[in-house]
C-alpha cells in the first residue's frame, strides 16, 4: 500500500530534523519539499523504468532539459555528448555547481518492483543487453530536479549563480572529461565550488555520510594482450601457449598489493576477465586480460601501474614470446577529493537540515567517480553519501552480517521515498548555504586548501 505523499513527508521530515514546519536558516521547509515531491518522485519512476546506457542517454537528457527549462533555467543540451547544463542567475554572489549523472548500467533488473526496468539496448559491441539504473542515478536526477524547483521558486533565500549539470557516461568514466573538453569551464559560468551526492545501501534512508580528503579511489582500466603461437592441443611443443602465460601473469599480479605496496596504503588489482581460444584442442595465438586498478595516493598508483607493466612483460619474456605483449590503459580517472574547508563548513549545515544524529562520518571507498575530473579542473567540491537502505532491512543486515545488495547489483533498490526526501532537503540546505555571502569571500576561504596534486 502506498502512503500518501503528504503523510509520508510529515513522517519522514519529523524523523530527519528537529523541526517540521519552520525553515532552517539554510534548509528547506516541509511545505517546500511537499510541493516538489510528487513531481520529483514521478520523474524518478519514469527514469527508473526507462534507463539508457552510457553515451546513449538521449531521452533521459531531454527529460531533464525540458523540466529544468520549464522552471526558468537557461538550458544547453549536448554538452560533451548528451550532457545538460542549466544556469540560473540571481544577482551578485558565488557560482555553485550541482551535478547528477544520467546513465544506467547493462544489468538485468531483478528487484520485482512494479516499475522495474524491462529495457534492452545495444551495447558498444552491438550486443543486446538488459539495462537498469543499478547505481542510483535515477534518484540523483529526481533529487536535482526537486532541488532545482525549490530554488527556482525561492529566489529570496539565495543569491549568485546556480549551475546544474546532467552528466552523461559516468559509468564509463568518460562523461565529465567530455563535458570539460567541450568547453564547460569557458562556455558557462565557472563554479566557485561544486556539490554532488551518491546513494547506496551503506547507510539507511534518512542519513547522509560525510568526510574530508580522499572519498573515492582512482580507477584505471587496463587491457593486456599476450601474443603467443598457436598450435594443435596435442602438440604443445609447437606452440608458445598464451593461456599458460596469462595464467602465470594473473597469479603474479596478485603479489603487487601483498608485496610491493606499503601496508596500510589502499590498492586493488583485479583481473576481471581472461579470454582466450575457441576450442579445447586448439592452443590459441593470443590471450586477453582485463584489469581494474584502484588506489588513492598518486605515488602508489604510479608504482602499481609500473609493476603491472613489469610483470606482464617479464612473464611473456620468460615464455620466449616472439612479440611483446600489448598493455593498453583505456579508461582512467583520478581519486575523488573532498575539499576539507567545504566539508567543515557544510557538515553542520547538513546536521541542521536532516538532524544531527543522521549525519555520519564515513570511510573512503575503493569505487571510483569521474566527478574527480571537475575537481582536477580546479572546482573545490563537496561529495557526500546518501543513505538508501530501508531502515528495517539495514538493521537486520547489520545484525545478521549479511550485506544488502550493493550498487551495480540486479537487486539494488533504494528506499526511494525517504531517500529522495533526504536528498532534496540536504541539497537545498547545502546550496542555500553556499549561495550566500560573496563569491570573493568563498574563493578566499577555499584557496587556503587546494586539492592534492595528481
Amino acid at each position: 500500500m502506498r502512503t500518501a505523499p503528504s503523510v509520508f513527508l510529515f513522517a519522514a521530515v519529523s524523523l530527519l530534523a528537529p523541526q517540521t514546519g519552520a525553515q532552517t536558516p539554510s534548509g528547506a521547509s516541509l511545505a517546500e519539499v511537499e510541493g516538489v515531491f510528487p513531481s520529483a518522485y514521478a520523474l524518478y519512476l519514469d527514469i527508473h523504468e526507462h534507463p539508457e546506457l552510457s553515451t546513449e542517454e538521449t531521452q533521459t537528457a531531454a527529460k531533464m532539459a525540458s523540466r529544468l527549462r520549464e522552471l526558468g533555467y537557461e538550458v544547453t543540451e549536448h554538452v560533451g555528448g548528451n550532457g545538460v547544463v542549466a544556469v540560473m542567475h540571481n544577482g551578485a554572489g558565488p557560482t555553485i555547481m550541482l551535478r547528477t549523472e544520467l546513465d544506467a548500467l547493462p544489468v538485468e533488473e531483478k528487484t520485482s518492483l512494479p516499475y522495474a526496468s524491462k529495457v534492452y539496448a545495444k551495447d558498444p559491441s552491438g550486443h543486446d543487453v538488459p539495462v537498469m539504473h543499478a547505481c542510483g542515478h535515477d534518484l540523483h536526477m529526481a533529487a536535482l530536479y526537486g532541488t532545482a524547483a525549490i530554488l527556482a521558486h525561492s529566489k529570496l533565500t539565495w543569491h549568485g549563480t546556480l549551475v546544474l549539470i546532467g552528466q552523461p557516461a559516468e559509468e564509463t568514466i568518460t562523461g565529465a572529461k567530455a563535458m570539460l573538453a567541450d568547453g564547460f569551464l569557458t562556455r558557462f559560468p565557472r563554479p566557485d565550488a561544486g556539490v554532488a551526492l551518491h546513494v547506496s545501501n551503506g547507510l539507511p534512508a534518512g542519513e547522509v555520510g560525510v568526510g574530508a580528503g580522499y572519498r573515492a579511489a582512482s580507477a584505471d582500466s587496463i587491457r593486456v594482450t599476450i601474443y603467443g603461437k598457436g598450435a594443435h592441443g596435442a602438440a604443445p611443443e609447437m606452440s608458445i601457449d598464451p593461456v599458460v602465460i596469462a595464467a602465470r601473469t594473473v597469479l603474479a599480479l596478485q603479489t603487487i598489493v601483498s608485496r610491493e605496496v606499503t601496508p596500510g596504503d589502499a590498492a586493488v588489482v583485479t583481473v576481471g576477465y581472461l579470454r582466450a581460444g575457441t576450442k579445447n584442442n586448439i592452443i590459441p595465438d593470443e590471450a586477453e586480460l582485463g584489469l581494474t586498478v584502484r588506489t588513492y595516493d598518486p605515488e602508489t598508483r604510479s608504482r602499481v601501474l609500473a609493476s603491472i607493466s613489469r610483470i606482464v612483460n617479464a612473464e611473456a619474456q620468460a615464455a620466449g614470446v616472439e612479440r611483446p605483449p600489448s598493455i593498453e590503459r583505456y579508461e582512467s580517472t583520478d581519486a575523488l577529493y573532498d575539499d576539507p574547508t567545504l566539508a567543515g563548513r557544510l557538515t553542520p549545515v547538513l546536521a541542521a537540515a536532516v538532524g544531527q544524529g543522521n549525519v555520519k562520518g564515513t570511510e573512503p571507498i575503493m569505487a571510483s567517480e569521474d566527478y574527480s575530473y571537475f575537481v582536477e579542473a580546479g572546482i573545490p567540491s563537496f561529495f557526500y553519501s546518501l543513505g538508501g537502505a530501508d531502515p528495517g532491512k539495514y538493521a537486520e543486515a547489520k545484525a545478521s552480517g549479511v550485506p544488502l545488495p550493493s550498487n551495480h547489483s540486479p537487486l539494488f533498490a533504494p528506499d526511494a521515498r525517504p531517500a529522495l526526501c533526504t536528498a532534496i532537503l540536504s541539497e537545498v540546505a547545502v546550496l542555500r548555504n553556499l549561495l550566500s555571502g560573496s563569491g570573493e569571500e568563498l574563493r578566499k576561504s577555499l584557496a587556503a586548501k587546494s586539492a592534492p596534486a595528481q
